[in-house]
């Protein structure tokens, strides 16, 4: 069988870098098994299969190249700026269904792109040692008053604060160590980050799933959206912030730019939007 698929950049920064997703939009008589099979062919760390639905605009599937997840916000950036692309979608809020529930995603003026994220969840706190250990990294080198969590706004994610950027950029980490402690805690992976920046913006990160066959990934909307929940909750400076701007993958030479928004009321988070821009669009043609 004979598959047409997309690759887009999504959180591009000035066009460039970004994290490379695939986007399917013939669905017809594909099974999840057939969608498994594609997704690990293209090998992008996400690929979105974009379905028909009753109830919303979209259903939409998400792969890694070893199994399914509930959402993925970079696929989601990648689909929505395809299909203004494409079939010149309008400028205006859609609804999605996808398996961490119904979000909406805008289509801006502007053709950025922002998806609803579900309220933060902030799980348990963790014992520094062994995640330091699985990196390779020294605890003294964390920063204090912050803790290692599990935060989800979709997806769980163990978010880790570092001191300061040469640190971070020299982590090297034990894949397989993280990939243990990742499926026993049932989270995605690590989102390391540092509030020393390149560019101004409020925390460079690096994110690392190999659970999920991605040993690192240069931009990730869900987990950025966890890290801003996480911020306000354990960082002073923060609590009053409505957006925050992160960077990724430099490192991997894709430098990425991840915008998030969070609205509160009397110190409560009542929404998260995580939002960027996606381009390089090409076909791909696989046989499965």
């Amino acid at each position: 069988m004979k598959i047409k698929a997309y690759m887009l950049n999504a959180f591009t920064k000035d066009g460039k870098g970004g994290n490379p997703a695939g986007v399917v939009l013939d669905t017809k008589g594909l099974t999840t098994k057939a969608m498994q099979a594609i997704a690990n062919k293209l090998n992008f760390s996400e690929t979105a299969f974009v379905l028909p639905s009753v109830n919303t605009d979209y259903e939409i599937k998400y792969f890694t190249p070893n199994e399914e997840v509930a959402i993925c916000g970079h696929a989601t950036i990648a689909t929505f700026s395809l299909l203004v692309q494409i079939i010149g979608m309008s400028s205006k809020i859609y609804s999605i269904k996808t398996k961490a529930g119904v979000l909406s995603v805008e289509v801006h003026n502007n053709k950025i792109i922002s998806l609803q994220q579900n309220l933060p969840e902030f799980l348990q706190t963790l014992p520094c040692e062994e995640i330091m250990k699985s990196l390779s990294f020294d605890k003294e080198k964390l920063i204090p008053d912050m803790p290692i969590q599990i935060v989800s706004t979709g997806l769980r994610d163990i978010i880790i604060p570092v001191r300061g950027l040469s640190d971070l950029l020299k982590i090297s980490p034990n894949m397989k160590r993280v990939a243990e402690i990742s499926k026993r805690y049932n989270v995605t992976g690590y989102h390391v980050f540092t509030l020393e920046t390149l560019y101004n913006s409020t925390a460079h990160c690096r994110n690392f799933s190999p659970l999920f066959g991605i040993p690192e990934e240069s931009a990730t909307g869900t987990s950025n959206a966890a890290l801003a929940c996480y911020l306000i909750k354990h960082n002073k400076k923060f609590e009053k912030y409505n957006t925050f701007t992160f960077e990724q993958g430099h490192v991997m030479n894709k430098p990425s730019e991840i915008v998030v928004n969070v609205s509160t009321d009397l110190g409560n988070i009542t929404d998260v939007q995580v939002g960027g821009f996606a381009s390089n669009f090409q076909e791909v043609y696989i046989f499965i």
